[in-house]
């Protein structure tokens, strides 16, 4: 794993590669600084900030981890510069033609949290969940991602924890975490500042690409449901929170019946606190999805359902909730000329949301633009479908819901949205009221 713990930013990356390609070389500016220069060099540097040994330690604190998520299509060498990936490992040769694709992204002032509460294992699950389930909508399948921690000061501990908070998520995807950087920036970043980005790449045939082109009117919008606030809107949230005076060890009052969601890491916490319920981590569906596109596919061909230059297939496509919430991420997938019309008051909010809400007199249209309120994952499916979609869902431990359908002509719904994300598509409707 080229994960170089670099520091300031004249390296080109830790030279003490973690991943499996180089055991020395996750995380360190080290190699090629601190093996070439004298003890006064070396104390020197330490003096401006930057401590090469602590890098040294958080590597090896790191390394089985990261090690764990990599299989024999990640190629090894010494004092390599970069992670290699056999490519013919991915399936090219069954391809017609084969697409790369990639996403980046960070987990915003979420990290502030994480430091609020000194736990720093479950951010690396969110960041996972921003970058890879971002290539989902197009039915890719992640191939492997690289991560970038920049830090005040390294903390072998902490760096460590981050990691293998990654590369768990990495596992469970079925992603390699073949490089990455820590960089060290004393006197730019504070001694217990960081912060966190990734990058992913994955592969999709292109008769198989999922997205607006699939998409036709009588489709039916199912919701996955997410594990709480994801990663977005924290800038809101911790406003609310400081405006309010509340601790983040507080209580969150029962009649909001706050509780963890399925497979929580707080599951067994004494107080399920405001702290623990916002930091909640974001919740996986890449393979949920690809499940659901290869079962899509095969029942496709089965009915001899064919389009065109494109695959058949009973899975049209799926929308991220990320930023913005759900109407603004779903209308990137619906195209011009059709739009989808959601219910509100087809799922069941999570109290967490009622809770800032009300804490923050937060009005529901900010919300709406600004959280998830509930669903993670959209998928637009072929009605015949929507059984297999939701006993998937339901066999991975997550609750789904139809939510909305696909129509032409004049959309109904008090709040219209479109044109979101510098995407000319369709529209989506909202209507109906949330139940809280």
């Amino acid at each position: 794993m080229n994960t170089d713990l670099s520091s300031d930013a004249n390296s080109g990356g830790f030279s003490g590669e973690v991943s499996g390609i180089n055991p020395g070389k996750h995380r360190a500016d080290i190699s090629a600084e601190s093996a070439a220069s004298s003890d006064n060099c070396a104390n020197a540097y330490a003096r401006a900030g930057v401590d090469t040994q602590a890098g040294d330690r958080a590597v090896e604190l790191m390394k089985t981890a990261v090690q764990a998520t990599q299989g024999p299509e990640v190629l090894g060498g010494t004092g390599g510069f970069a992670g290699l990936y056999d490519a013919t490992a991915a399936g090219l040769n069954a391809m017609r033609r084969p697409l790369l694709a990639t996403s980046t992204d960070g987990v915003g002032t979420k990290i502030e949290l994480a430091k609020a509460l000194r736990i720093y294992d479950t951010i690396g699950q969110d960041l996972v969940g921003m970058v890879v389930d971002d290539l989902t909508p197009a039915g890719v399948r992640p191939l492997f991602m690289t991560d970038y921690i920049a830090c005040g000061r390294v903390v072998p501990q902490m760096i460590a924890a981050v990691v293998e908070g990654i590369a768990r998520a990495c596992q469970a995807v079925d992603c390699a975490l073949v490089a990455g950087e820590t960089a060290e920036h004393p006197g730019v970043l504070g001694t217990e500042d960081f912060d966190v980005a990734g990058a992913a790449t994955g592969i999709v045939d292109a008769p198989r690409l999922l997205g607006p082109q699939r998409v036709c009117a009588g489709d039916l919008v199912v919701g996955f449901a997410s594990s709480g606030l994801h990663s977005n809107g924290y800038s809101l949230v911790r406003r609310i929170v400081a405006d309010a005076r509340v601790d983040w060890n507080s209580s969150i009052p029962q009649s909001y019946g706050v509780t963890a969601p399925s497979g929580s890491p707080f599951a067994e916490a004494a107080d399920y606190s405001v702290g623990l319920a916002c930091l909640e981590p974001t919740r996986l569906y890449s393979q949920l999805c690809l499940e659901l596109e290869n079962s899509g596919w095969l029942a496709a061909r089965q009915a001899g359902d064919f389009a065109g230059e494109l695959d058949g297939n009973r899975v049209h496509a799926f929308a991220h909730v990320t930023g913005g919430g759900l109407a603004a991420n779903l209308c990137r997938v619906i195209p011009a000329g059709l739009h989808a019309v959601v219910d509100r008051s087809t799922w069941q909010v999570p109290g967490i949301f009622r809770y800032l809400m009300d804490l923050g007199g937060v009005d529901v249209t900010s919300a709406e633009d600004t959280w998830n309120l509930g669903v993670g994952m959209a998928a637009i499916v072929h009605p015949d479908f929507v059984p297999a979609t939701i006993m998937a869902a339901q066999v991975a431990g997550m609750e789904a819901f139809v939510m909305g359908r696909v129509s032409d002509g004049v959309p109904a719904g008090e709040r219209q949205i479109s044109g979101t994300k510098g995407v000319a598509g369709g529209t989506v409707a909202m209507l109906g009221e949330y139940r809280f």
